[in-house]
């Protein structure tokens, strides 16, 4: 493929794509290495992550992490603390990015610099719950509000069970998960019994 220098066509590649391009595929798009760095050096790309660019003028995320994500993992869906804080139900600020695959998948997944979590969840049930924003022009998967309650529950020993509480707490009072769907993936991932006490004193 011959690729262009010309900076115009560059920045017209990275706006058809949602502003955010890695490098391979910017050279897919023939873009030339050359005038990819030239315009990382001048300030007009953004280095996100090594290898990930965005235009300085598009408008910046409110969470360039999930950029990276959508970029980099878009296989993987985001859980636990980091889905909770994508909902805006809890208070903890996540001290690394949460990500789920399938169990029996392969889970070595690296968002350099970012620190990762990676949990393997029951294949049967890896999609209850998942929903698909666009982020950045690219999709990214990330738990719904209910799903993200009930796994907290499930993985208390490992986040503490404040941190469900005040999910479930959260996630009522701003009336982002109905009874009824807590109820519903709760009986799915068997912590319906967990949950009960709790459920009953909100409801």
């Amino acid at each position: 493929m011959i690729r262009s220098r010309d900076v115009s066509t560059a920045i017209q590649r990275f706006r058809q794509h949602g502003g955010t391009l890695r490098t391979r595929q910017a050279l897919d798009l023939g873009i030339h290495p050359a005038t990819l760095y030239s315009l990382r050096d001048s300030g007009r790309l953004i280095e996100l992550a090594r290898g990930l660019y965005r235009l300085a003028e598009a408008p910046e995320s409110s969470d360039p992490h999930l950029a990276i994500v959508a970029a980099r993992a878009p296989s993987a869906a985001v859980c636990l603390v980091s889905a909770l804080s994508f909902h805006k139900i809890t208070t903890q600020v996540p001290a690394a990015v949460y990500l789920a695959v399938p169990r029996g998948s392969y889970a070595r997944i690296t968002l350099n610099p970012l620190p990762v979590k990676v949990f393997r969840f029951n294949a049967k049930s890896f999609e209850l719950g998942l929903e698909a924003h666009d982020f950045g022009g690219r999709p990214l998967r990330v738990y719904n509000p209910a799903r993200a309650v009930v796994d907290c529950f499930k993985f208390r020993n490992k986040l503490g069970i404040d941190v469900a509480i005040e999910s479930l707490r959260l996630a009522r009072e701003q009336e982002d998960a109905s009874i009824k769907e807590l109820i519903h993936i709760a009986r799915a991932l068997r912590v319906e019994r967990v949950m009960q006490p709790y459920l009953q004193s909100i409801a």
